[in-house]
């Protein structure tokens, strides 16, 4: 039998390195690519050709996108979970957080498994918790689901996560509450809003028809059937309150505090007399001054509150 000398060695099963798959993104970009590496090295020099990164700009840093931490140890690669994203900085690049994907480090779709996804929502509590924390005020930029996600976490968890006591914490979740609140009863007053004008168009288009019916009769029989007395047309509100009572599509929203009370105490039958309304409308108008007046107090209320949740955190 003839010895084949000099063949193909076959390497040893130490030396084959499983391919990791990862994310890669630059900074401030939303655009990311799919790649595989063995080592980071290998993910490194692929992110300087898929990214396009002038060699020039060496060296190339790889950051975690969901926090910038620096990964330029292979053992700490091979440990990260498959589909972890890494930001690959150039020359003096700095990471800056980027909310494009809701801070997450790896994708959450349908083909990865549940406890992937559920990894992906924690993280992306704490990430809206650490920037709560840095900056209380941010929590009027929150978004509804953002706010809900919050109040759902346990509070002894968040009391973690925020560094604070399980009492002020949960002071905080109740205000999260309270904005949740406010805005989803805004939007409702929105929607009630939008209803009554458009059926305000409708009755204002048959009640001119009516109008223009008995232009013949005479003032008195006018006063008679609106139900109005003469004696009931003083009123106590400026022409610029009538005017914007008039004229605005939203009268409430431009009318100071005060204003709205006054119109909210005002006869109806008076104010109706004085804009030229049927009561119907008139009633209409105040019912809704009256809703923006107990909103905005609501508000002085909630701004007390964070007042002192300031002073707490």
């Amino acid at each position: 039998m003839t010895e084949v000398v000099g063949g193909p060695s076959v390497p040893e099963p130490s030396e084959i390195r499983a391919l990791k798959q990862c994310l890669l993104c630059r900074n401030h970009s939303r655009e990311q690519h799919g790649v595989a590496a063995s080592c980071l090295e290998e993910l490194r020099s692929k992110a300087c050709d898929i990214l396009a990164i002038d060699k020039s700009l060496a060296p190339v840093t790889l950051v975690l996108a969901e926090d910038g931490t620096i990964v330029d140890d292979d053992d700490y690669f091979l440990c990260l979970p498959a589909n972890t994203k890494f930001v690959a900085l150039a020359g003096n690049e700095k990471w800056a957080y980027n909310n494009s994907d809701g801070g997450t480090a790896w994708i959450t779709q349908e083909s990865f498994d549940g406890d992937e996804t559920d990894s992906g929502a924690g993280l992306k509590w704490k990430n809206v918790a650490r920037q709560l924390k840095e900056d209380l005020s941010s929590i009027i930029l929150l978004s509804e689901e953002d706010l809900q996600m919050l109040i759902d976490v346990p509070c002894s968890e968040l009391a973690q996560e925020l560094s604070q006591s399980r009492v002020a914490v949960q002071g905080l979740q109740n205000t999260l509450q309270q904005v949740l609140d406010q805005r989803e009863e805004a939007r409702q007053s929105k929607q009630l809003l939008e209803l009554y004008l458009r059926a305000l168009e409708k009755e204002g288009s048959i009640l001119l028809k009516q109008q223009e019916s008995k232009a013949g009769v005479g003032d008195e029989r006018d006063a008679v059937d609106t139900g109005i007395g003469e004696s009931s047309s003083e009123i106590a509100l400026t022409s610029q309150i009538l005017n914007a009572l008039k004229e605005k599509l939203a009268p409430e929203l431009s009318l100071s505090s005060k204003d709205l009370e006054l119109v909210a105490k005002e006869d109806p039958k008076a104010l109706a007399v004085a804009l030229n309304w049927d009561i119907k409308k008139t009633e209409a108008v105040q019912q809704t001054c009256n809703q923006e007046l107990s909103l905005r107090l609501q508000q002085v209320k909630l701004s007390d509150v964070f007042i002192f949740l300031c002073d707490v955190f």
